[in-house]
């Protein structure tokens, strides 16, 4: 895992495609502004595991 530290306003590229900027760190919850192509799926990692789960279900 890479891990990498960020201000407000800094930007980390993933690829050519995908920005992910820090956008506010209020009281320790960070907000981040991600912006990607519309083929690519960005989901929390709770919604992400309840994709999974239905996905798998009969």
């Amino acid at each position: 895992m890479l891990i990498l530290t960020r201000t407000v306003g800094e930007t980390i590229n993933i690829g050519d495609d995908i920005t992910v900027t820090v956008v506010a760190n209020n009281q320790g919850q960070i907000r981040l502004g991600i912006n990607a192509p519309k083929d690519v799926p960005v989901h929390r990692e709770e919604i992400y595991q309840r994709i999974q789960e239905e996905n798998v279900a009969p």
